[in-house]
């Protein structure tokens, strides 16, 4: 197995220093949230146990559920095939969302014309 600092080594972050975290619910594989991490946020995240997060606009790390009790327990982390986006597996305790809903995404259905499969 890679050291922690290998595995964050492989992780392309943006100009910023950051990369996407798509958050899904381990086990029903439901859409919960997006967030931003940067090489520490992945770090604590790896090594905890505990989601966290980089706030882009509070300028600082957040664990998940510190402040609203609703916590992120990790079940799995992966990295996409260009290294530019990380998928977190967690155990959601509570609502995912800041607004106090199960997920970010289910507010405005933006209307997708829907495609047919091709045989």
């Amino acid at each position: 197995m890679t050291t922690v600092d290998e595995r964050i080594a492989q992780v392309d972050f943006n100009a910023d220093g950051l990369a996407p975290v798509i958050v899904q619910q381990w086990d029903t594989r439901e859409v919960l949230m997006l967030a931003w991490v940067d090489a520490e946020a992945l770090r604590r995240t790896l090594t905890s146990g505990r989601a966290t997060y980089w706030s882009r606009s509070r300028q600082e790390y957040w664990r998940k559920g510190d402040t609203s009790g609703h916590i992120q327990v990790v079940r799995e982390a992966r990295l996409d095939c260009d290294g530019d986006a990380i998928l977190l597996l967690v155990a959601q305790h509570g609502p995912a969302c800041h607004t106090g809903t199960r997920t970010c995404f289910d507010t405005t259905d933006l209307g997708a014309a829907v495609g047919e499969e091709q045989s």
